[in-house]
């Protein structure tokens, strides 16, 4: 980022004009600005001076392009449930909120879409799509507090993009607002476009750095009708990963394929987020939660038997089958709070690392070497199916120079493994604040350079998101 350009601080001036914009009911000052200043990413604090919550598009165009004018740093934020300081105002200014913006304005059943504004809970809308038999996959773990627009900066996947894929395959069309206050629509509400470039997907994954969306369009699928879940131990985390890759080999494709070391298990029961609803063995090394869904109940059947049947060379224990709602809600409740009871254990890193699938056992082993190398610890969990591992580094056993210095040094080799291995260095929480400083690993020098340049054209003044995804 540009360090010639001054940000202002917000003045009386500024805050009369944003009263009589959106009501004083729609802003918060001094001490009340505090909560805005931190995400779920370790333990940073950078509240803005203001926080702003508009209600409408054209509020959205007036914040910015006020802002845009005075030079008042802007960053978008909603739910706050990041993992990489995307949405924390490192540089003060405003933090535009939102969660105001949380209707959902249309859903089009007979073209299977639906029109929604950014600040709406991403399980709030499943939850109404399940009234009318449709379905949006994507579903992180914050899912019942995450929203839409935070999973569209992020390019959001979860448990289901084994099968479903992730955000950027259901947006189709996006309302925005440059920084200047110029709003459009990016593409059309149509599955095919060919129709100049992409703006769509660019905007997708952004970070909140390019425009802020105001609506969305996205793709809507049929629910399906039945689902099946296993837990399935293993005694070795290798033999573990190994299995997902014969899995898709054989042809079969689960809605899910989640890997939980046992550790992080006995992380959850022990901050009692979840009860255990199996037995944990002193055997057993890691665990696999996997869903198969479908419109046919007797082959998700067959296709369990058959998972049963792979797993058994790859030294696992009993299988646990979950076939009613309850059995399949208590265990992905687990799954799902195993974020919450990392944190809750130690200060921690996570890093979202993903490479492509069958290399997640080389990976594994991997973290696990560097973790030896540099006397850390670490609890490895997340979407196998995809490749995507989410490396918790536990400050326990850490004085406090090596995990403010030297522990860099071990980041940068997870990180260059997974380049190494064919992947990247963020398969879903993005680089934000915290992670900038590894772009040189996935990106050479001119790569960088042409990304740069794109922020330069949407934001010329550099007042959204600013510090974000580039040293």
């Amino acid at each position: 980022m540009d360090k010639s350009i001054k940000y202002n601080q917000i003045t009386k001036r500024d805050i009369d004009f944003f009263t009589e914009l959106v009501g004083i009911e729609n802003l918060l000052t001094g001490l009340n600005c505090k909560n805005f200043g931190s995400d779920h990413t370790e333990n940073l604090n950078y509240p803005p001076e203001l926080v702003v919550f508009p209600q409408s598009t054209n509020d959205v165009s007036k914040i910015l392009s006020y802002c845009n004018a005075n030079l008042i740093p802007v960053t978008p934020s909603a739910a706050l449930t990041g993992l990489s300081g995307g949405a924390i105002p490192v540089h003060g200014g405003i933090s535009l909120s939102m969660k105001k913006m949380n209707k959902i304005i249309s859903i089009d059943n007979k073209n299977f879409q639906a029109t929604i504004e950014p600040g709406l809970i991403n399980e709030d809308f499943q939850n109404k799509l399940k009234e009318l038999n449709l379905f949006y996959p994507p579903d992180p773990a914050s899912k019942g507090s995450c929203t839409l627009g935070g999973n569209f900066a992020l390019n959001a996947g979860g448990p289901k993009a084994i099968k479903y894929g992730v955000t950027s395959n259901y947006v189709i069309n996006l309302e925005i607002v440059l920084p200047s206050g110029n709003v459009f629509w990016t593409g059309a509400n149509t599955l095919k476009n060919a129709t100049g470039y992409n703006l769509t997907q660019l905007i997708i994954g952004s970070e909140g750095t390019l425009a802020v969306i105001t609506q969305a369009v996205v793709r809507l699928l049929p629910i399906p009708v039945h689902k099946t879940l296993m837990l399935i131990p293993f005694f070795n985390n290798v033999h573990a990963c190994d299995a997902v890759a014969k899995i898709m080999h054989d042809g079969i494709i689960p809605s899910s394929i989640e890997f939980m070391e046992k550790d992080a298990i006995l992380f959850v029961k022990e901050k009692e987020y979840a009860n255990i609803p199996f037995n944990i063995d002193n055997d057993d090394k890691s665990y696999l939660l996997i869903e198969l869904d479908g419109a046919n109940k007797d082959e998700l059947f067959q296709e369990a038997i058959k998972i049963n049947q792979i797993t058994q060379d790859y030294d696992c224990g009993e299988v646990l089958f979950a076939d009613t709602i309850e059995e399949q809600e208590k265990l992905w409740k687990v799954r799902r709070s195993i974020g919450l009871a990392v944190k809750a254990h130690s200060i921690y890193k996570e890093e979202d690392t993903v490479v492509p699938r069958a290399n997640l056992s080389k990976l594994l082993s991997g973290v696990k070497a560097i973790g030896n190398k540099y006397s850390f610890k670490s609890i490895c969990y997340g979407h196998a199916g995809d490749g995507n591992l989410h490396v918790n580094i536990l400050k326990e056993g850490l004085d406090d120079h090596k995990w403010n210095h030297i522990l860099d040094e071990a980041i940068r080799e997870i990180f260059q493994l997974c380049v190494d291995l064919g992947g990247t260095i963020s398969g879903e929480h993005g680089i934000g604040f915290v992670q900038k400083k590894y772009m040189d690993i996935p990106f050479c020098e001119n790569n960088l350079k042409v990304q740069k340049e794109i922020k330069t054209i949407f934001d010329p003044n550099r007042i959204l998101n600013p510090g974000k995804i580039f040293e």
